[in-house]
This record gives C-alpha cells, structure tokens and sequence, in this order.
C-alpha cells in the first residue's frame, strides 16, 4: 500500500517492554475476534520473550485504560454528559456520550463531530477521543452501539463479545441517528465531521456513503472501506493507515481507485512501522509521535473544513 506520503516520524522510543512482532498480530487476531483469549494467551506463552513474564506481555498489549485520559472529564473548559437520541433506522433508541466545549450557546453554536469506537463499545479511551474534541472547541458524541443490549460492560472482552451479536445495518441506523440529532441539535452549526477508529473507522467510512449529505469531513483511521456507494460521497475525507496493519491496508489500493475515480477529495497518510490501533494510548500498540501527528492533521482538517 502507498497512500499520498508525506514525511512521517520514525517510532518513538521503545516502551519498557520490547515486544516482538507476532505478538502485536496475534493481538490484533484477538481484538477483532478471529481467535479467541485462551488461543492468544497459548501463542504469547511460545514466545519465551527472555527476562519477561506471560502476564508482563499480556498487561502491555491489552488495554490499561488508566493511561488513556488526557482531558480529564473534570476539565472546566468542557461539559460531558449521557444522552439519549432517537435511531428510527437503528434499534430505534440510541444513546451517547455528549461532550461540549465551554462557552457554546444556540447563540454562538459550534461545529459537531460524531465520534466512532472499535468493535467493543464505547470504552474510555474513545469517551477521552470525544472529550479532546470538546477541548479543541467542537460538540462531540460518542455514541454507543451496545446500547441495546445495555451498553458497555466496562470491559473489552465482554463488550467485543456483545458487538458481535448485533446486526451491523441496525449500529449503522443507530449512528445515523446520532448524525441526524447532531445536525439539528440548537448547540451545533449545520456542519459535522466524523471521525472513528478500527470498525468506527468503517462506520466513518460507511455514513459517508450512506448519508453523504450529512457528512461534511470524514476521518478514519486504519478502517475498512464503506459497503455503500463509493462514489456517493460528498465529505471532505482524511484516512490514516498504520505501516505494519496489512489485514486493513489490503483493501486500500482497490478503495482509493474508487474515490479517484469518483472524484472524491481525500488525502491519506501512511505512518511507517507502527501497529493497527497506533493511536490508542491505552496499550502498548501505542505510538506517540505518529498518534500526536495524526491528530494534529485530524483537528487541522476539521478546522479547515467544519469552521
């Protein structure tokens, strides 16, 4: 795969852990449900990693959502709060994260932008995602695809486990929904972004597709292409790819013939040697210098486009 380059940063410096490679793979097998714990827990084991524990390994791949709150839901310059919105095109109730930055008013509104997590839920690290947004001036929400089932249940295993028993069109009418309420929303501007993360970054690419009229910038990060129409497009995109994420960067030659050819305006960003999921800071598939850039573009795109 080779996206529209620019010059990107070498990996930061190593954590305190030296993982080898395979075992970032067998994480991402895990994550996304191909193998199971106990299979990703054998296969750690038969790496005899000198000097380190199995439960060393495993503490560092798997989420520490400790780590992950750079904004803290206390921060005077934000309000958050749960809410409810209607997903006549979803399970017809959904319910989300709502993070607004000081000082909006239905006097002086702000752009929105609807936030999308992995495949497990809404989990702190994409609640901290919807707070940095409000932080840098936007509504955010960061809605909940396990909703309907009780929402998340504070941990990846289960919440992954109860995605998977969702329909998928009915999560993509949820966050329809949220889109539709962010646009009429009396706090927000008539423009909205989006921006999502593994299968958010799907749904990211999906609404765009589906909705495209309400989609104003799209930014998805290491997602699969839209099963919609490509060329029904109408958002302003951004993607970005992690360098060692050959599951998700097999399908972007096919995908970005499409938008040339449909005339989309994207740009995309390959960050070399870094994992799927660089840009959770919650576990050690976390890279600093490439996070920190790809959200420096991120919050550039949607000033230049949602301002």
């Amino acid at each position: 795969m080779k996206p529209n380059t620019h010059p990107e940063p070498t990996q930061s410096a190593p954590a305190a852990l030296t993982i080898p490679q395979e075992a970032f793979d067998w994480y991402d097998e895990y994550a996304h449900g191909d193998i199971d714990r106990r299979t990703f827990m054998r296969r750690l084991a038969t790496l005899g990693i000198a000097g380190l524990t199995l439960n060393a390994v495993a503490g560092a791949l798997l989420p520490n959502y400790a780590l992950a709150e750079q904004v803290s839901f206390n921060d005077p310059d934000i309000k958050a709060s749960y809410m409810e919105f209607d997903a006549p095109k979803g399970h017809g109730k959904g319910r989300g994260y709502l993070v607004l930055p000081k000082g909006v008013s239905a006097e002086k509104p702000a752009p929105a932008v609807l936030v999308a997590h992995e495949n497990r839920g809404l989990n702190p690290y994409i609640e901290d995602v919807a707070r940095r947004l409000a932080k840098a001036g936007y509504v955010a929400l960061a809605p909940d695809a396990l909703f309907p089932l009780g929402g998340y249940p504070g941990n990846d295993d289960d919440g992954r486990a109860m995605q998977k028993t969702l329909d998928r069109g009915k999560i993509e009418g949820d966050f329809i929904g949220a889109a539709e309420m962010l646009k009429a929303h009396e706090l927000t501007t008539d423009k909205l972004g989006m921006v999502g993360f593994c299968f958010g970054g799907y749904l990211t690419n999906q609404l765009s597709a589906l909705v495209p009229d309400m989609i104003n910038a799209a930014v998805p990060y290491y997602g699969t292409p839209p099963q919609g129409d490509i060329a029904a497009i109408e958002a302003v995109m951004q993607l970005h790819f992690a360098g060692l994420d050959t599951r998700v960067n097999g399908y972007w030659p096919d995908y970005e013939a499409a938008l040339k050819a449909a005339n989309i305006d994207y740009t995309a960003y390959l960050y070399p040697d870094v994992n799927h999921g660089f840009h959770n800071d919650s576990t050690a598939r976390y890279d600093e210098a490439s996070a920190e850039l790809a959200w420096k573009r991120t919050l550039e795109f949607f000033g230049q486009h949602l301002a």
